[in-house]
């Protein structure tokens, strides 16, 4: 009882083994899958990587996307010397994920993760988003393509993807693949081996504590405001026998889907548990709150006709309406270099970090704008 407690110890009191240990990770691969908030996660990392002097994986030439819709080579990456040891931080960018030649460009350390979106929100994203794609393109309506796909729908064509299985794509994996159980097992298992943490964007501040705790960043390394995002215009609610038949079009993606909701929250149980987690939530809403008042001119996003500043215009694509930010005038130097880090569309950073990272290359950098 009168036995001495030395100082470490009492320093240590209160810490989890894990906190006490816990630092910084700096070499990340982000598979950005498309259409489920990927591009505010983005912004995260861009954000981290640029205040930290990390190093990105850029695509060749400073395109915003790793060839996409190939398999993803090391080769694609600005700067990568095969043989020599890893110099990347952080590889985001959209890519057709292969395990082996990621692994030829990041450190065996590298913490890998990804998002992913229910594939009924995801396919009536994309079909205003990709309306251009072969598939979509002469269909009037999601209604129409999904009453008889076969009439639009080619599986041969270069940019099927879009409008059939996304995720299961951007994964890695047939999108016209069988759903048995046993293609669907090895599918899982595939992903399980390769990622650290598969996120949920219709859980995008839980996933963000997930994110934080597993990277050991503190808040303000996790707040975003959302970005890519569209006006509710284009948005209508679909009636039930629409959900029913996208989930069986998308069969694979719901698989993936189903499978790592629910494994996201016996995660949030086993590690956080639900009372801790919704204090997190409230501690990330309030600070994107403050910042939302600090920075941005409205409080929130804007159409894009509003937006004042034409470098913080996030490109417009398919037909929908993707909104943005105005900042606040009369900031000071500080603040305003933080805020505008929060609201800069993703090519328009890309490309300045690109810049950054590549100066004697930016001037003769191919347009970023590589998009299907």
């Amino acid at each position: 009882s009168d036995k001495k407690i030395s100082l470490k110890e009492i320093l240590t009191l209160g810490n989890s083994s894990d906190e006490a240990a816990c630092k910084p990770k700096t070499h990340i691969v982000f598979l950005k899958v498309h259409k489920s908030a990927s591009s505010t996660v983005m912004n995260i990392l861009f954000r981290f990587g640029e205040t930290r002097n990390l190093t990105f994986a850029f695509p060749f030439n400073g395109a915003s996307q790793l060839f996409y819709p190939h398999f993803f080579a090391a080769e694609f990456v600005e700067g990568f010397v095969a043989g020599q040891a890893s110099q990347f931080n952080i590889l985001c960018h959209h890519m057709r994920f292969l395990p082996t030649e990621v692994q030829r460009v990041m450190p065996s350390t590298t913490f890998y993760f990804a998002i992913l979106r229910n594939p009924v929100h995801l396919m009536e994203s994309s079909f205003t988003y990709y309306k251009g794609t072969s598939a979509f393109f002469h269909a009037k309506s999601l209604e129409e393509f999904l009453q008889q796909p076969s009439r639009f729908y080619k599986a041969g064509d270069s940019d099927s993807q879009y409008a059939k299985n996304l995720m299961t794509f951007d994964f890695g994996f047939n999108h016209n693949g069988e759903a048995s159980a046993r293609h669907v097992q090895l599918m899982l298992q595939a992903i399980k081996t390769a990622f650290n943490l598969i996120l949920i964007s219709e859980y995008f501040d839980e996933s963000m504590v997930l994110l934080k705790e597993a990277l050991c960043w503190d808040l303000d390394s996790v707040v975003s405001f959302p970005l890519n995002s569209r006006d509710g215009s284009t948005r209508a609610p679909l009636p039930d026998f629409t959900v029913e038949k996208i989930k069986n079009w998308n069969k694979l993606d719901w698989e993936i889907y189903t499978h790592f909701n629910q494994t996201f929250w016996e995660k949030i149980d086993r590690d956080i548990g639900r009372k801790r987690m919704s204090q997190e939530v409230r501690a990330l809403q309030k600070r994107r709150e403050q910042l939302a008042r600090t920075c941005l001119q409205e409080g929130e996003s804007v159409a894009p006709q509003e937006i004042k500043d034409q470098s913080l215009l996030p490109l417009q694509y398919g037909q929908a309406r993707i909104l943005g930010y105005n900042l606040k005038p009369g900031l000071d130097k500080k603040t305003e270099q933080m805020c505008r880090r929060l609201i800069t569309p993703e090519l328009q950073y890309s490309r300045s970090l690109y810049s950054r990272q590549f100066p004697q290359k930016a001037l003769k950098a191919s347009s970023p704008f590589l998009l299907p």
